[in-house]
């Protein structure tokens, strides 16, 4: 019999974390228990749902306001291992208010690691960090670039990862931290740039290309996102990053571009430029190649069969979907 293994995934409302505890819940030995600040969601955002009688519970808890709850809850569950995906994670919305980002993404995250240093039962603590903090990346960026964030969301995220390390430093936490690029894939939120789209190319709406959209960005199916994490969690070193991404990036009018041509739309006429976003990076490309060394990982999605996969499933989930808010909704 499999050994059983327990896992909390603190953020598991999030795009990323569902899928990670959906990949979770195929073993059917593991047990694991979600943490998000929101209530939990339905099927059309949440793909674990998909297995019944699981080994799974939710707990709603916010990290900023029930950091001892939350602590209580690992005390009582043991988990051997932690995965948090809790962010603020838009980069506009950012500066707006940027002490909110700062208060999840630094300061929840340093509260949450010092009472975990301490706790013998914790074997892996894998932290989803962003190479945002690098700022703009081209050619050969890897884990040990410096970082150089240009957005307080960047700011945030990269003064939470100095905070981790320092743990790392001076009590062996066992931290590992995964730098991944622009994911995609069904039960994705409706607002991000390729369901979107999807979206608004079935509701007839013109489409706006922030720069023109020739910003480069690397997008990466989030089923290779989970299957890495998990690979970092079970081989990583404590104390290392690893990057996920694919072999290219791509301006973010060639992924519109593809979904329109296979939506049987012209570009031209269902897009238009709009004024760039401050603050946004000219290219977004990261080397993965120590995740493929030393964790046997590597995409297997490739981008055209992951796109049709999110018109499949907005067009399976269409009656849902159009009544769903298509717009960011920001909560402090």
């Amino acid at each position: 019999m499999a050994e059983e293994k327990r896992f909390a995934v603190i953020g598991s409302n999030s795009f990323s974390g569902s899928d990670f505890i959906d990949l979770l819940l195929q073993d059917g030995e593991n047990k694991v228990i979600g943490i998000s600040r929101s209530p939990e969601k339905d099927a059309l955002f949440l793909p674990y749902k998909r297995h019944r009688d699981a080994n799974f519970a939710f707990h709603r808890m916010d990290m900023n306001n029930d950091m001892p709850k939350i602590i209580d809850l690992l005390d009582s569950f043991q988990p051997d291992c932690v995965v948090n995906f809790a962010a603020q994670s838009e980069v506009g919305p950012s500066w707006e208010d940027p002490g909110q980002w700062f208060r999840t993404n630094a300061v929840s995250i340093t509260e949450l690691a010092h009472a975990l240093k301490s706790r013998g039962y914790l074997r892996r603590y894998v932290h989803i960090s962003s190479p945002e903090v690098y700022g703009t990346c081209e050619g050969t960026v890897t884990e040990s670039a410096p970082m150089n964030p240009s957005t307080p969301y960047a700011a945030s995220k990269a003064a939470g990862d100095f905070s981790l390390f320092t743990f790392v430093k001076n009590y062996d936490f066992p931290l590992v931290m995964i730098r991944s690029t622009n994911v995609y894939g069904a039960h994705q939120q409706l607002f991000k740039i390729i369901p979107r789209t999807v979206i608004n190319i079935k509701l007839g709406r013109i489409i706006e290309l922030h720069g023109g959209g020739r910003a480069v960005k690397s997008y990466i199916h989030i089923n290779d996102i989970s299957r890495g994490e998990l690979l970092a969690l079970e081989k990583g070193s404590p104390g290392e990053i690893y990057h996920l991404s694919p072999d290219s990036g791509i301006a973010i009018r060639g992924v519109v571009k593809t979904i329109c041509d296979k939506m049987g739309v012209a570009f031209e006429e269902a897009t238009t430029t709009v004024a760039e976003r401050l603050g946004q990076d000219a290219a977004y490309v990261i080397d993965s190649s120590k995740a493929r060394r030393e964790l046997g990982w590597q995409p297997e999605v490739p981008f055209e069969k992951g796109i049709d996969g999110v018109i499949a499933w907005v067009e399976e989930n269409w009656e849902q979907i159009k009544k769903e808010p298509l717009e960011y909704i920001h909560r402090p």
